[in-house]
């Protein structure tokens, strides 16, 4: 039996830019506050990539064709990213699917 699910939601990408003053913060917390309010915003997120700037990586770190954007960004559009939570204007960024 295959069951056909179709959502009404609006899927449009929604941004969340967070200032975190503390110069302690780290990737760890950053994930953190991002599971919380990924949560604030739907039953079932899940974080698909991530970038972390201060050590120059990213998830999932794999290059594919010679697009110019970054694959971690690709990878996460073409799986349905419909939130973006950015901390520090890039230090760390994450790429969400809310459910």
């Amino acid at each position: 039996m295959v069951q056909i699910f179709s959502s009404t939601e609006d899927t449009s990408m929604e941004y969340l830019n967070l200032k975190i003053d503390n110069a302690d913060f780290d990737f760890i917390q950053a994930k953190n506050i991002t599971k919380e309010k990924a949560l604030e915003r739907c039953d079932f997120p899940m974080i698909l990539s991530w970038s972390n700037k201060k050590t120059c990586q990213t998830y999932p770190d794999y290059e594919c064709g010679t697009n110019q954007r970054p694959f971690w960004i690709r990878y996460a559009e073409g799986r349905g990213a419909n939130l973006v939570v950015d901390f520090n204007d890039g230090e760390y960024t994450f790429m969400v699917l809310k459910i």
